[in-house]
């Protein structure tokens, strides 16, 4: 196995009936449920550690995604405080007969790590490593202070 990056995770989950609705469409809270574990995931690799959502900021769903359709979870730590990281999910749907993707939507879960004795738990400084991780980061800084403020 190669050396994969700890602030990076990719998933991929084939979309069933029993995740969608009668016109073939999958619910919005099955994605939601997913989108939440690939931040949970992409999380605690990189804290080393349980991690906890503390919020998601607004999901917007852009595009239907089917029955029989890949999706792939791209989930990426794009902040890091000193407990907790921002956690940037975006989904991709794979039509596998025709071969097309297309980007449904995107969302940030704040996720805090938690020790054994469940407090927050301090966690390693993500530091951006090229031109598109460092623009995320600044975009990531501005939404937490949006975030405190409405505190």
């Amino acid at each position: 196995m190669t050396d994969l990056p700890r602030h990076q995770l990719t998933m991929t989950v084939l979309m069933t009936p029993d995740m969608a609705n009668f016109s073939g469409n999958v619910h919005g809270g099955a994605l939601l449920k997913l989108m939440d574990e690939a931040a949970y995931a992409c999380a605690s690799r990189f804290a080393g550690a349980y991690c906890v959502t503390l919020s998601v900021d607004q999901v917007t769903f852009k595009q239907p995604v089917h029955v029989g359709e890949l999706v792939t979870f791209l989930a990426s730590v794009n902040y890091t405080g000193r407990t907790s990281m921002e956690i940037g999910i975006k989904l991709i749907a794979e039509d596998i007969r025709a071969r097309t993707v297309r980007h449904t939507n995107s969302s940030y879960f704040t996720m805090v790590a938690l020790g054994d004795d469940k407090r927050p738990l301090e966690i390693p400084t993500h530091t951006p490593n090229d031109a598109s991780e460092q623009k995320r980061w600044q975009e990531a800084e501005q939404r937490r202070q949006q975030r405190l403020a409405v505190r």
